[in-house]
């Protein structure tokens, strides 16, 4: 076992290796800081030969609410914000991408709530095994934000191209048993035996013969380079629109009647 920092949890066992989101108090909000550690911990499991399969799960109540609005609203006070939206979002991207390039196939563990940028960590993932009360939420309307974490760049493949724009301009969230029947999740499970049955998945994954898995993962993945050009689209336009009035507005009003949001 390694680990990686505080809000990322390592753990090797044998031929599968387990990266959790550790930020369960702020429901696994995503800052550039437990990012920055995902993307080192991807950056391990890809050197480590004894690793022939992945497991990406997260801790507390959610997978991820998405970006964390609280942080993001405290940088629209300075002079910053572009700067670190940039950082957020190209971390994101990169945290994407790992997941796809990576030798090893990767099991996604959903549970609760997985909004905004997070969903993109989901369409990283190669099988997920998801809570069948979890719900698949972009909130880019009422935040007043352009979509990123793959909304533009991979969901439309996975899930159609009208049932994306229907989330994205209705503001419509997936709830688990619809994200199954459009293919964004693999198979459903109660909440209490996601983290099992994902390690299960990983486990025959990592029994399989190794070359052909990781064959049959690049394969699947198609264009890549095509990939992060339209992720790098979706960080551009988040950029230069997150210091607009509309942004503003909406993440003040999002805050000011989430009363569930964490960290008040």
């Amino acid at each position: 076992m390694s680990a990686v920092a505080p809000s990322v949890r390592l753990v090797h066992a044998g031929a599968v290796s387990t990266v959790t989101l550790a930020r369960a108090s702020m429901r696994n909000a995503l800052v550039p800081d437990l990012l920055l550690d995902l993307c080192v911990s991807l950056e391990e499991i890809g050197r480590r030969e004894e690793t022939r399969a992945v497991v990406l799960a997260a801790d507390g109540d959610s997978f991820s609410i998405g970006g964390d609005l609280r942080r993001l609203a405290r940088e629209m006070q300075g002079a910053a914000l572009e700067t670190y939206s940039a950082e957020l979002v190209g971390l994101l991207n990169q945290a994407i991408v790992s997941l796809l390039r990576l030798p090893q196939p990767v099991v996604g563990a959903v549970h609760g709530i997985v909004a905004g940028g997070a969903v993109g960590l989901v369409l990283g993932c190669d099988v997920v095994v998801a809570a069948d009360d979890c719900r698949f939420e972009p909130q880019y309307a009422r935040a007043g934000f352009t979509p990123d974490g793959g909304w533009t760049a991979l969901l439309p493949h996975v899930v159609g191209r009208r049932r994306a724009s229907a989330c994205l301009l209705l503001d419509r969230a997936l709830p688990a048993d619809e994200a199954l029947a459009c293919g964004l999740v693999t198979q459903l499970a109660p909440a209490g035996r996601v983290g099992e049955l994902a390690c299960e998945a990983a486990q025959r994954i990592a029994a399989g013969p190794g070359a052909t898995m990781r064959e049959g993962k690049r394969l699947l993945a198609g264009n890549l380079d095509a990939i992060e050009r339209a992720l790098e689209a979706e960080r551009e336009r988040f950029v230069a629109t997150v210091g607009g009035i509309e942004a503003r507005d909406g993440v003040a009003r999002f805050l000011r009647t989430c009363t569930s949001y964490p960290g008040a």
